[in-house]
């Protein structure tokens, strides 16, 4: 399957689909035509029965430098001079549409790994918040830096960041919009492991990606769709939903495939029925 794409490459491996940001010419910077493709490319995949892992990574030297001001700006400019209603309101349907395409990962019923190698900056941590999954290479920079350019993060980070990392260290991260190394960001817990090179780092997002595609697919969807609707409730509403959702879908062909191919010692082959 092609894709006709001018800011992102996509690339299938068997189940597995890659994401790539590819602005490499200006690091992989945001600009709208890139917030577009986003929405667009994983859109699509929701309805992509086929696609069982998503890994987003960026090309060239780093993940991505955030919003493309140059460009962004020219959007921008005429809904930030003054103006009562009309304007205002524009500004803000603009940064909800772009919040739409940030939260894409979230929303997709397939679980998305993020691989972050370089810089990894504002809108591009804003993306790998979004995602089930994040690694990251030695060499991996991330900064929450919109309050030196006086903006107040307005993508995701500030709501998504406290679940991942904390309060506190967000609180850190935002108010001082200092840089910090992967070594900071594995130990705050914004990725489970850090690489030593890039490559070592696309294999293990692979790895993590087969490991995935290997499960039923359609119960894969099911705990992530029980892990994003638990947010915000209590344990017992969480429980009893669960429950509910057992009862509709754990009569499948897979969970049959599952329980012959443990009695008959042999590796089982899920359809996702």
């Amino acid at each position: 399957m092609s894709y006709d794409y001018e800011t992102i490459q996509v690339n299938h491996q068997d189940h597995i689909v890659e994401v790539i940001l590819n602005r490499m010419d200006c690091g992989n910077s945001f600009n709208p035509k890139m917030f577009e493709e986003i929405g667009s490319i994983f859109s699509h995949l929701e309805t992509c029965n086929k696609t069982r892992a998503v890994i987003l990574r960026g090309a060239g030297k780093s993940f991505s430098y955030g919003l493309d001001l140059k460009q962004s700006m020219s959007m921008l400019k005429p809904l930030l001079q003054g103006g009562l209603a009309q304007p205002r309101n524009e500004l803000r349907l603009l940064i909800e549409k772009w919040q739409n395409a940030i939260s894409a990962p979230a929303r997709l019923k397939i679980p998305v790994i993020a691989a972050i190698h370089g810089w990894c900056i504002g809108a591009g941590l804003d993306l790998i918040s979004a995602c089930d999954l994040r690694f990251c290479s030695q060499d991996a920079l991330f900064s929450l830096r919109e309050a030196r350019m006086g903006i107040v993060a307005d993508l995701g980070s500030l709501q998504r960041l406290p679940k991942i990392i904390g309060d506190a260290a967000t609180r850190e991260l935002a108010l001082t919009a200092k840089d910090i190394d992967a070594q900071r960001a594995m130990q705050l817990g914004l990725v489970s492991a850090v690489l030593d090179s890039p490559d070592e780092l696309w294999q293990r997002a692979h790895e993590e990606a087969k490991c995935i595609a290997a499960n039923p697919p359609l119960t894969i969807q099911g705990v992530k769709h029980i892990l994003n609707f638990q947010d915000g409730k209590s344990i017992g509403d969480s429980l009893q939903y669960t429950a509910t959702w057992n009862s509709a879908f754990l009569q499948s062909e897979d969970f049959a495939e599952a329980i012959a191919a443990f009695i008959e010692k042999r590796s089982p082959q899920y359809k996702g029925k």
